[in-house]
């Protein structure tokens, strides 16, 4: 039979931590932390499978389950001495869930569970402080309702505002037992009257309603956009975490709090976190309170007034850091840490690997290598590789004046400048059209997912360092000022005041996540530089990496980037895009509208000392590197002058009539031009074209050898070839300008023709192709618009849609379809080597950037990938990791 739950306490655990698809990971966390001895309240473990099962049923639960809880409810009893329902020695638990990859925040939970109005007597009663009872009924029930019942937490908190107010109180921590008793009775009130039924009392009730809601969450609004931003399968499901509750909030011995065992934001190998007397865990990430620093080195530095844990509960700390220092070499890696301190007493409620910046990431790995805890291969694997676009973002300028008009907490590294927006549909719809814009809330929660990925920085007046904001922008590498205090935050206006200033929604601000600052208008940038641990990490990747790394680039500047980033070369140089600028494109279009030989070839006598000049940078540029330069691929029509201005000016330089001219643009108008005529087939139509760009290229690799002392071996790369026939015909044309150079120069050059595989055809009869073809260079995109028989262009209005009802699991434009396009890029391969087997094999569409799209090259053993010029140091660490995996 299957087993669908799993105990763990008091030293001993049924799971492990290499069962974490089973467990999730903080299931398998909890049972590995008992198993080495730490104080962790015992509970049990609901797998995923049963989470699985649950969706796969109608949302019905596997026949033995309700037996298995209740048989797991006694094994916490027997080890605690409490009984869940049992008004005599009452035992309250916590609902939780647990994917095998963490989703902070994203997902529901339930304190408390097992309250109710008599039970909350016994509580009251058993702890001997009814302040504290009914406080944690309150809790209970504004959870509970919110997270099962689908009534808004605002409700309740603007019922306990206005007590608040009333009564004279600032603080939650303020109210006595009977001001509670008297909130708890408005807050059921509230339920029947908008729900038509009461808060539920009987405990059993309570534990299955938890449980189904927490197996729902998994398919909430806010995971699906979360897993969907992290490549996260919906198939793995949750686990559901019971255990027994402790309390941070009975009173000034008590506290609960968040740590990592190093700096999250910078690496800093010192103790960080946050902590709340008289608090329980949903206090401190929910940022409602100010919380306190753990270290007393912490505080000092923050400037802050209120004592640390360090000095408050000196033996607790204490207790703390051992334990602290003890998992990070258990788990060789930094953690993130939730405990709770019930009178005197440490708890630790969950450790897992906790979420960092880039930095820091960079960081970690390095320190750690230097202590001996893990190798340079692990190291590697340890860093996100599309996290390192952090490092790229600029820096605000050190030299620039700065108008600083708040302070925050330096919550996640980096700068942006964007318009404000106060909402985060606000913030996805100003993305859509382009706008640039830094999210402001006075707290964030798990609901402003997709706001806050729409947004260049998040900006909030509540939280700390651990807020739910800082950790979320952290993991998504956005810059994040959190807590701002003087901030005051209009919704319904659309304002923001501080300090005597008022900004409005379009406002331009920037954040600077590395200092706290909030500052009026746009400031000045600075690029960073890739040294230090980047450099280390790096330098280790490119050891272990056998895949090369090249740049798709045809202007100077994006050559000379991608060379600082670590490009060995470049793998597509697209050439109409070096057409359209100036007097270029005029050329162009005169080349395109004659009508006979004659004229076109005049017109590209015009083009190719453009040309010309334009590869020997290149080649200049990338000092003997491969250079892959691809004939002119789009079909003709996106050069044609489109307006009656541009009609004109193209027929006076052609010296024919407007109305000819628009004739003969009218004839050249195509129905699906993607499909239509481009690539080789304008090669076989207007040779003259391919010969223009062959000479070109040729011409400006003999000057470029000339003055580097360098031979140039450039690659020609034929686009669009379907048939045999069609490449042969261009590489006639090729061979023939190449021979011509030679004769009038006395420099025979060295050089590659091969061909882009972006059609099933070819990839299909690659033997064939690779019979005179010398090279392959996958162009994806076109192969995957293609296969599917998809325009990437009008795809994205469905592509969604498939996503979300499990058609898809991923966009095949952002990483490969390994069934379909990925099969035909193996044929392709094996067949190209077949025939020719020195064959040399890459890819340059867009998924040669993309890290799952990279671990298939390697898979099927390219050569090498080309992605842009920023994406270069992505490509590079991914593909080390691919070398590591296989």
């Amino acid at each position: 039979m299957t087993k669908w739950v799993y105990t763990f306490g008091d030293g001993a655990a049924e799971g492990r931590a290499g069962d974490r698809n089973l467990l999730g990971g903080k299931g398998a966390n909890l049972a590995e932390m008992c198993s080495l001895g730490l104080p962790v309240p015992p509970g049990f473990t609901i797998t995923t499978e049963a989470c699985n099962w649950y969706y796969a049923n109608g949302q019905a639960y596997p026949a033995s389950l309700q037996a298995d809880v209740a048989k797991a409810l006694e094994h916490i009893g027997a080890l605690t001495g409490r009984n869940f329902g049992d008004p005599e020695k009452l035992l309250l638990v916590s609902v939780r869930s647990g994917a095998r990859a963490s989703m902070p925040g994203m997902m529901d939970t339930v304190l408390n569970l097992g309250l109710n109005d008599v039970t909350v007597e016994a509580l009251a009663a058993d702890s001997g402080d009814a302040r504290f009872a009914y406080d944690s009924y309150r809790r209970f029930i504004q959870m509970y309702s919110d997270v099962v019942m689908g009534l808004d937490h605002e409700v309740f908190e603007e019922i306990l505002e206005e007590e608040k107010a009333r009564l004279g109180h600032d603080l939650d921590t303020d109210l006595t037992a009977a001001e509670w008793q008297h909130v708890i009775s408005l807050y059921k009130a509230r339920i029947e009257e908008e729900l038509g039924k009461p808060f539920p009392q009987e405990p059993g009730e309570q534990l299955w309603g938890a449980i189904g809601a927490v197996f729902s969450s998994w398919m909430n609004h806010r995971a699906i956009t979360y897993r969907r931003l992290h490549d996260i399968p919906e198939s793995w499901g949750t686990a559901v975490n019971v255990q027994a509750m402790v309390f941070g909030n009975m009173g000034d011995s008590s506290a609960t709090g968040v740590a990592f065992t190093r700096n999250p934001s910078t690496g800093e190998n010192l103790l960080y976190g946050e902590f709340l007397v008289n608090a329980q865990g949903e206090d401190v990430v929910a940022g409602i309170r100010t919380p306190q620093n753990i270290t007393e080195q912490a505080r000092i530095a923050a400037g802050s007034d209120k004592p640390s844990l360090q000095k408050l509960m000196p033996e607790a700390f204490a207790t703390f850091m051992e334990i602290s220092e003890r998992l990070e070499k258990h788990y060789r890696d930094m953690q993130d840490l939730e405990f709770t301190i019930e009178r005197g007493k440490l708890w630790m409620l969950q450790t897992r690997s906790g979420k960092r910046t880039a930095k820091a990431a960079l960081k970690i790995a390095v320190d750690m290598v230097a202590d001996g805890l893990i190798s340079t291969d692990e190291a590697v694997t340890r860093i996100d590789p599309t996290s390192l676009d952090q490092l790229l973002h600029p820096t605000i300028d050190p030299k620039a004046e700065r108008n600083v008009i708040a302070m925050g907490l330096p919550a996640s590294p980096g700068a942006a400048t964007g318009e404000l927006v106060f909402s985060s549909n606000e913030a996805e719809e100003a993305r859509a059209i382009g706008k640039k814009v830094i999210l402001v809330r006075i707290e964030t929660s798990p609901e402003d997912i997709h706001g806050m990925h729409a947004s260049e920085g998040i900006l909030t007046a509540r939280g700390g360092m651990t807020s739910h904001a800082a950790v979320v922008a952290r993991g998504m590498g956005k810059p994040c000022v959190s807590g701002a205090g003087t901030l005051r935050i209009d919704y319904k206006a659309g304002t923001l005041s501080t300090l005597g200033t008022t900004l409005r929604k379009g406002d331009i601000v920037t954040i600077d996540g590395s200092t706290g600052q909030v500052l009026k208008g746009a400031v000045a940038m600075l690029q960073p530089e890739l040294s230090g641990d980047f450099a280390a990490i790096m330098e280790w990747a490119d050891n272990i990496r056998r895949m090369k790394v090249r740049t798709n680039a045809e202007t100077p500047a994006d050559a000379r980037m991608a060379r600082t980033f670590g490009a060995e070369g470049i793998g597509l140089c697209r050439t109409e895009h070096m057409f359209f600028e100036g007097t270029r494109v005029v050329a162009m279009r005169e080349m395109i509208l004659s009508d006979t030989e004659k004229g076109r070839r005049a017109a590209l006598a015009k083009l190719l000392p453009m040309q010309r000049s334009d590869f020997l940078e290149l080649f200049e540029i990338m000092a003997g590197l491969p250079v892959t330069i691809r004939l002119l691929d789009p079909p003709l029509h996106e050069f044609l002058p489109k307006t009656d201005e541009e009609i004109e000016e193209v027929a006076g330089v052609m010296e024919v009539s407007v109305d000819k001219l628009r004739q003969r643009t009218e004839e050249l108008h195509e129905f699906n031009p993607m499909l239509g005529h481009r690539g080789c087939r304008l090669a076989i139509t207007y040779p003259e074209i391919a010969e223009m760009q062959a000479r070109a290229i040729f011409e400006a690799a003999v000057e470029a050898g000339k003055k580097t002392g360098s031979p140039v071996v450039p690659e020609i790369m034929v686009p669009l070839v379907g048939l045999k026939r069609e490449f042969d015909f261009v590489k006639a044309r090729i061979d023939a300008v190449a021979k011509a150079v030679a004769d009038e120069t006395g420099v025979a050059v060295e050089y590659l023709t091969g061909t882009m595989i972006e059609l099933p055809r070819a990839a299909l009869r690659a033997d064939h192709i690779a019979e005179t073809a010398e090279f392959f260079s996958f162009g994806t995109n076109d192969l995957t618009q293609t296969t599917f028989g998809i325009s990437r262009d009008d795809a994205a209005s469905f592509l969604e849609i498939y996503r979300q009802k499990g058609i898809i699991e991923q966009d095949p434009f952002v990483s490969i379809d390994l069934e379909g396009t990925g099969e035909l890029m193996r044929i392709g391969a094996e067949k190209g080597r077949a025939t020719r087997p020195e064959i040399k094999l890459g890819i340059c569409g867009e998924h040669g950037g993309d890290p799952a799209s990279i671990r298939f090259c390697e898979e099927v053993g390219l050569d090498y990938v080309s992605c842009s010029p920023f994406r270069v140091p992505i490509a590079r660490l991914a593909a080390a990791q691919a070398a590591v995996k296989r």
